[in-house]
C-alpha cells in the first residue's frame, strides 16, 4: 500500500484507503474493518501525502514524523494519544524537537499519534515506511530534472482523485486541503 491511498475524512473516525472514482466522489474502504463507503465531492478528505507537521523553520511531512516515531519506538507502538496533554507535548518535542507549539495544538498530537498507531496496529505501518525508502532512493539515483518530471508522472492521476478547498487544518499542516472529487 502506498501513503498516497490513504486519506482521512473529516466526521468519519479511523482511516481509509482509496479504491476507486465514481461520479460525484470516490469509494473509501475503511483500513480498520474493510467497509466502502461514498465519499461525496463535498466532503472535506485530506490525503496523507498532503500532510505534514508545522516545524519552527517549515513543514514536516507526516511520514517523516511516523518514521521518527518508529525509530524512538523500534517499531512498536507509541505512547496512548489519550494521555494527559503535558505528557503528549513531552512525548512530542522528544520525537519531533522543532514541531512549532503555536501552531501545532494537543489536538493534532493526538490525532498523529492515533493515526501512528492505528497504522501500527494494522502491520501497515511498517510497509508504508518501506514503500517510502524506496522511494526515497530511486530520487536519489535519478537527476533533478528527472526527478521533477517522475513525481509529475506519478502525481497527476492521483491528484485528479480530489479538488481543492480553502478549509485549514491548524497545525497539521494540509498542502492542499483537498474535497473528493
Amino acid at each position: 500500500m502506498d501513503i498516497e491511498d490513504i486519506i482521512n475524512i473529516e466526521g468519519k473516525p479511523g482511516l481509509y484507503k482509496i479504491l476507486a472514482n465514481t461520479k460525484n466522489g470516490i469509494i473509501a474502504e475503511s483500513l480498520e474493518n474493510k467497509n466502502r463507503i461514498p465519499v461525496f465531492a463535498s466532503s472535506n478528505v485530506s490525503a496523507f501525502k498532503d500532510i505534514s507537521i508545522y516545524t519552527n523553520e517549515d513543514s514536516c511531512p507526516i511520514k517523516e514524523v511516523f518514521k521518527k516515531i518508529s525509530a524512538k519506538e523500534g517499531g512498536n507502538k507509541s505512547i496512548d494519544p489519550n494521555s494527559n496533554p503535558e505528557e503528549l507535548k513531552a512525548y512530542f518535542k522528544i520525537v519531533l524537537p522543532e514541531y512549532d507549539e503555536d501552531q501545532v495544538y494537543i489536538s493534532h498530537i493526538k490525532k498523529v499519534i492515533k493515526w501512528y498507531n492505528q497504522l501500527n496496529d494494522l502491520k501497515l505501518l511498517e510497509e508504508l515506511l518501506k514503500d517510502s525508502d524506496k522511494g526515497d532512493k530511486e530520487e536519489e539515483k535519478l537527476g533533478i530534472d528527472a526527478k521533477v518530471q517522475n513525481d509529475l508522472k506519478k502525481n497527476v492521476p492521483k491528484a485528479s482523485k480530489l479538488k481543492a478547498n480553502s478549509k485549514a487544518m491548524g497545525g497539521i499542516k494540509n498542502t492542499t486541503n483537498r474535497k473528493a472529487s
